[in-house]
């Protein structure tokens, strides 16, 4: 994640772009990957969440495996997960087939806590 837009908690923890969660509870995360043309539209776009850094966040996974319309195509994610007082939660992103990458300025992540 390049920018951050809203962090008044002070939850995202930029320099290692995660989410670090400030108190137990319920939360709501979301992230949208928007592809861009490397070399091949056929390159099949996933993205997952991840909890702590090694545990994908069930409901989070989600793949795109027709052909990419760069600038176009994008992926959404969103789940719901229980955290405990500083759990992490990060966005992966990749690629598999042929390469691509994330258009930084519009691939976003968040999260906020809803009970």
């Amino acid at each position: 994640m390049n920018n951050t837009d809203y962090n008044d908690q002070g939850a995202f923890d930029a320099g290692n772009n995660r989410f670090v969660a400030p108190v137990a509870g319920t939360y709501l995360f979301g992230a949208t990957l928007l592809y861009k043309i490397n070399s091949s539209t056929n390159a099949r776009m996933r993205g997952r969440l991840v909890l702590n850094g090694a545990t994908e966040i069930r409901g989070s996974r989600g793949e795109i495996s027709g052909a990419h319309a760069s600038e176009a195509t994008a992926l959404r994610l969103q789940t719901m997960v229980p955290l405990t007082a500083g759990d992490t939660v990060e966005l992966q992103g990749y690629f598999r087939v042929a390469d691509g990458y994330f258009a930084a300025d519009h691939t976003s992540f968040w999260g906020c806590k809803v009970g």
